[in-house]
């Protein structure tokens, strides 16, 4: 049965003021995770020696979706969401000498920054008047986002090295709901990775994998819980004399459940999300300090509920 054009300008405005979040279509709240994909790369499974460190990570992401949703007694609304972030992400890191089931235990601690653009347009085909409305908004700015902490025990065998890690989000970044882009997620979240490395120096051939949980908590100000999310990352990696090396590397990332609370307001979303790229690594000496790092690049596909693009970084480790 139709609606009347009175209500339906009504319904619109409540239609318009649900996608500015981006939480109807998208899943996990504002289509992001508390878990940057593809942030473990090559090495991924080596804590280093005992000393402290500075890594800084520079993540570049521009994606899109077009997403189709029926809106019960209405018609069907067409949201295009659109999102661009540079970001920074400094990580300061302190391992010790002590051990700790046979593994040496270090402490990671970082605060990411940057710029969040977010744009998003929609269209409400009414059902059964031939009458289509439209609207857009966007969003953008450059704040701080919640700081992380992410104590790590790892071990070595060899050639074979494994970490055991944890990371904590903790919801004290510049947050505001009446931004549509924010850096911060004003969410508590725990999430619990493990990873390995096999890297041969002789032979040059370096084949590293991460696994791991994110368990989120609610969002007070949206009455929003993202869905437990699960993220595989995975590297291959050849190593010339001269401190270059290349190689591919990739990530998978699946909700395991569905998204709840008073925010979801259409119901359990599940995400998932797949991307693949090439690594080109780097090391050398400035003033016999040793400088090492990467760059990546991923092309997202496999795409269900999330936005689909492309996604960068530059990774730069420095001893202190």
């Amino acid at each position: 049965m139709g609606i009347k054009f009175s209500s339906a300008i009504g319904l619109f405005g409540c239609v318009v003021a649900l996608f500015c979040s981006l939480q109807p279509v998208m899943a996990a709240e504002n289509a992001r995770g508390v878990y940057l994909l593809g942030f473990r790369g090559p090495v991924t499974g080596i804590l280093a020696p005992p000393g402290t460190y500075l890594q800084n990570n520079t993540y570049f992401y521009g994606g899109e979706a077009k997403a189709n949703v029926d809106i019960p007694d209405a018609g069907r609304l067409l949201v295009s969401p659109k999102a661009s972030a540079v970001l920074e992400v400094p990580i300061g890191i302190w391992v010790s000498d002590r051990t700790i089931a046979g593994g040496n235990f270090a402490i990671l601690a970082g605060l990411p920054f940057g710029y969040f653009r977010v744009s998003a347009s929609a269209e409400l085909d009414l059902a059964p008047l031939p009458i289509r409305l439209s609207g857009r908004v966007e969003d953008d700015a450059f704040l701080m986002g919640d700081p992380i902490l992410v104590p790590t025990i790892g071990w070595h065998a060899g050639n074979f090295h494994w970490t055991l890690s944890g990371l904590v989000n903790v919801p004290v970044g510049d947050y505001s709901t009446s931004r549509l882009a924010n850096v911060a997620f004003n969410r508590w979240a725990f999430d619990v990775t493990g990873a390995a490395t096999w890297l041969d120096p002789l032979r040059g051939w370096e084949v590293s994998a991460a696994a791991g949980f994110t368990f989120n908590g609610e969002n007070p100000d949206t009455d929003y819980t993202t869905g437990t999310e699960f993220h595989f990352e995975g590297a291959i990696m050849r190593y010339s004399p001269g401190g270059f090396s290349i190689g591919v590397a990739g990530f998978h990332y699946e909700q395991v459940t569905g998204d709840s609370g008073a925010g979801a307001r259409l119901g359990e979303f599940k995400g998932r999300v797949s991307g693949i790229g090439p690594v080109f690594g780097f090391a050398f000496n400035v003033r016999q300090t040793p400088i090492t790092g990467n760059i990546r690049w991923y092309h997202e596909f496999n795409v269900e509920n999330r936005l689909e693009g492309d996604a960068g970084y530059l990774t730069i480790n420095v001893p202190l």
